[in-house]
């Protein structure tokens, strides 16, 4: 028995390819605007669809290899911020907070300088 409504969307070969590759620069609700149909319809597909859900795993690793690789690349070459992204991001460094100190309030007391006395 039929349910009615409209037939569920399915991506050509052509199109899933097509998400492969631009999934390693746009976001879905990108993608959705480039194949034509609504971010909404796309993501339904991805959840529905695992060689969609594959290529768009997939393009996405693609780009963060590649970028990992360069930014890895760059830390070994000797760039601090770089070194330091990584630590952070890959090795789990954290930055020690720093303590707060209860310190007293500074006072300030202005005197008058004998040459400003005279200057009256």
């Amino acid at each position: 028995m039929s349910k009615g409504g409209r037939p569920k969307k399915v991506l050509t070969p052509e199109q899933i390819n097509e998400v492969e590759k631009l999934a390693a620069y746009l976001n879905q609700d990108q993608i959705a605007d480039y194949l034509e149909i609504p971010a909404r319809t796309l993501r339904a597909i991805i959840s529905r669809d695992s060689a969609v859900s594959a290529a768009y795993k997939k393009g996405r690793a693609k780009a963060i290899g590649s970028v990992s690789q360069s930014l890895l690349k760059s830390a070994t070459e000797g760039n601090t911020t770089a070194q330091i992204f990584y630590l952070k991001t890959q090795a789990g460094w954290r930055e020690a907070p720093t303590e707060t100190q209860d310190l007293p309030p500074v006072v300030i007391k202005l005197t008058p300088d004998a040459s400003d006395e005279s200057a009256n």
